[in-house]
């Protein structure tokens, strides 16, 4: 059940910013120096809010874990040079605690916090009745619900000056991205939540340099509100996270190359034109619904053979056949095998339900059958 969120726009956190929002700096403070240098390169650029690792939660012990809270100082001194907010990542109470003592302007709760109710919980009881703006990173897995869950928690506390940080999601499947964007889950929180801010953070999504501007670009495309990418005055000897890091100028090559997309109405002959487009989308959309339920008719008459016949809903080697055999129609019709794949395994599943329905009814028939025979018997 959706809970309405109480939202403070961007425009309203006191900073000035206008969308889109660029957050940058080093995945983690390592020393003062560095701190400083990179935070004056950025400060060249179109920068609005400096970023930094103080604490880092590493998967191994052995990884460098963040030079800790001396680094806040660092932090806010290279703010003050170049006259830019801090953020910083905050992982339990005493980093919460810390972070407000050395006056940061902006807190985030990361991936690995954020699948964690009662880490969120407790953060959220440090910050209550402290005016702070707080951005929440996705939880690690596909989760829409548990990321949503944050920011109700925090909305509890009376912090309504929020914004999500889309960074990707952990998959076991092998892919270019260090974590999966499925871009459909910023798509779906910003459709149930128009007015929070989403920010991607192209950086973890693609653990490696390369591929941060396609991502970036992408966001962008979708109408996420801002980016943040990390960036270090030398990253291949950064102590960590190094392939996805960027020096300032690089980063500055990403921001300036972007194309920036508008939501709002075309001119009137534009406007036409894309209004006829979509009519024909809708047109088509109404179809294949007409298609789908056409299809589940010939599935519950299956079904009900199957039933008379003693033959199990699932067949193997139809199923097979129809994966493979619509992978290379959709080939042919310029459809990528993970779309195709998709959509038959949601019509696959549907199909399923609708044959155990016939199963059941069938079932239920036959023990109605049973007690108004038994009744007879009695009488």
């Amino acid at each position: 059940m959706s809970v309405e969120l109480q939202i403070t726009p961007l425009s309203e956190w006191g900073y000035g910013w206008k969308t889109p929002v660029f957050f940058a700096g080093p995945c983690s403070a390592e020393s003062e120096d560095q701190v400083m240098q990179t935070a004056r390169g950025l400060a060249k650029h179109r920068v609005d809010m400096l970023r930094a690792g103080i604490w880092k939660p590493r998967t191994r012990p052995n990884n460098f874990e963040g030079i800790g809270s001396i680094g806040l100082k660092w932090l806010k001194d290279a703010g003050f040079d170049t006259n830019l907010p801090v953020c910083v990542e905050v992982a339990n109470v005493k980093h919460v605690y810390e972070a407000l003592r050395s006056g940061v302007d902006v807190l985030w709760i990361g991936a690995r916090t954020t699948v964690n109710p009662f880490a969120v919980q407790e953060i959220c009881d440090a910050l209550h009745g402290v005016d702070i703006p707080v951005m929440v990173k996705n939880p690690v897995n596909p989760d829409l619900e548990l990321w949503i869950g944050a920011f109700e928690r925090l909305n509890r506390v009376g912090i309504t000056r929020l914004a999500a940080i889309h960074r990707g999601f952990s998959t076991y499947e092998k892919t270019k991205f260090r974590n999966r964007p499925k871009w459909e889950i910023p798509i779906e929180l910003k459709r149930r939540y128009p007015d929070l801010p989403v920010i991607c953070d192209p950086s973890h999504i693609c653990g490696t340099r390369e591929l941060l501007q396609e991502v970036s670009q992408t966001a962008m495309d979708i109408g996420l509100d801002g980016l943040m990418i990390e960036s270090h005055i030398n990253p291949d000897k950064a102590l960590s996270d190094a392939k996805q890091q960027v020096v300032p100028e690089a980063y500055s090559h990403i921001i300036e190359s972007l194309i920036f997309r508008h939501e709002e109405t075309p001119p009137e002959s534009a406007s036409t034109e894309l209004e006829s487009r979509r009519s024909n989308i809708d047109r088509i959309d109404k179809y294949i619904i007409e298609l789908l339920a056409e299809r589940m008719d010939i599935v519950r008459e299956i079904g009900m053979y199957k039933k008379e016949n003693n033959l199990t809903i699932l067949q193997r080697g139809r199923w097979n056949e129809i994966l493979e055999s619509r992978h290379e129609f959709g080939r042919r019709k310029n459809l990528s095998d993970k779309f195709v794949r998709d959509v038959f395994q949601a019509i696959h599943k549907e199909s399923i339900h609708h044959q155990a329905q016939v199963m059941n009814e069938s079932a239920d028939d036959a023990l109605n059958d049973l007690k108004k025979e038994a009744k007879i018997r009695k009488r």
